[in-house]
């Protein structure tokens, strides 16, 4: 498989780390965990498998490895397949070797960062098996959990897709709201000149449309990506020859406007929206509706203390 651009990179780390902190602290409390202060001799090591259950994509490995480095420091994380790798039921994700007792207190903070993120992961590749084969890309949206994005995003990256922007600090997008309040012209290229005027230089910029007027209106203003809201496969394709009919910028270091269909995208539209020609493709399901992935906890071996 094509290596996936799924680096465990310091922001996630910084972001996995925040998260950790306060799913411990959900559940542990002031008193810790009363189940296993009863039940279980702290000195007592065992080593336990983190197994697939269903099929799918992995992500959120080096997450599972911190919760338990959290707990406890000298806790063994044996990860024995890739980020981005695909998963079959039974296959064994990770052995984990420690003390007992903080191995059954870690294992549902780390099981619901692996099940959620590869739900994620799992989804975005079906997606991205789709439209195979066309010009165009599987991205997110901003349409995360809250505290959750940036390793939403992560996740999108490992099933092989694409990020959009992070958040409204590292790309303009232009939408009918920010036109519906914005009183100084009616012309949507005028807002997206003054928007690119007004922006850090490289900064991209882009501007949603619902009609091809709308559209004809915004390329005149050299926008880096129109998104294409809630159009049929046909006004897709119309949209595209409109973009390709536009006489060429002799502005150095221009780039061709890129096409950017989204809203109500299903695994049962994709395909033909993919094959419209245009290069990208959004869809917040992603994100907002992924199913967790099942994966288990397993016992595997008790350990002399």
């Amino acid at each position: 498989m094509t290596h996936l651009i799924c680096d465990f990179t310091r922001r996630e780390q910084l972001a996995a780390a925040r998260l950790i902190d306060m799913a411990l602290m959900e559940d542990l409390g002031d008193v810790g965990d009363l189940t296993c202060k009863a039940l279980i001799d702290p000195s007592q090591l065992a080593t336990v498998n983190v197994v697939a259950r269903k099929d799918g994509v992995l992500s959120g490995g080096p997450i599972g490895h911190m919760v338990f480095s959290r707990l406890e420091p000298s806790i063994v994380w044996e990860q024995k397949i890739d980020e981005g790798q695909p998963l079959q039921r039974g296959d064994i994700i990770a052995a984990v070797t420690g003390r007992l007792d903080y191995l059954l207190i870690g294992e549902r903070t780390m099981l619901n960062f692996l099940t959620h993120l590869s739900g994620i992961a799992t989804l975005t590749r079906k997606y991205v098996e789709v439209v195979a084969g066309t010009k165009a890309c599987i991205l997110d949206t901003r349409k995360t959990h809250p505290g959750y994005r940036i390793l939403e995003k992560y996740a999108v990256r490992c099933g092989g897709g694409t990020n959009h922007r992070m958040g409204l600090y590292d790309g303009v997008l232009i939408k009918d709201n920010h036109l519906a309040a914005w009183t100084t012209s009616d012309s949507i290229a005028a807002a997206v000149k003054t928007a690119r005027e007004k922006s850090p230089p490289g900064i991209s910029i882009e501007v949603e449309v619902d009609t091809l007027d709308q559209l004809r209106d915004a390329i005149q203003g050299r926008p880096d990506i129109v998104l294409l809201d809630n159009m049929t496969p046909e006004q897709l394709k119309q949209a595209v020859a409109i973009r390709d009919a536009l006489p060429p910028n002799d502005s150095p270091g221009t780039k061709t406007i890129q096409l950017e269909a989204s809203g109500g995208v299903t695994l049962e539209t994709l395909r033909a929206i993919a094959e419209t020609g245009v290069e990208r493709i959004s869809i917040g399901a992603l994100t907002h509706s992924a199913i967790a992935l099942d994966i288990a906890f397993d016992w595997s071996t008790a350990l002399s203390k």
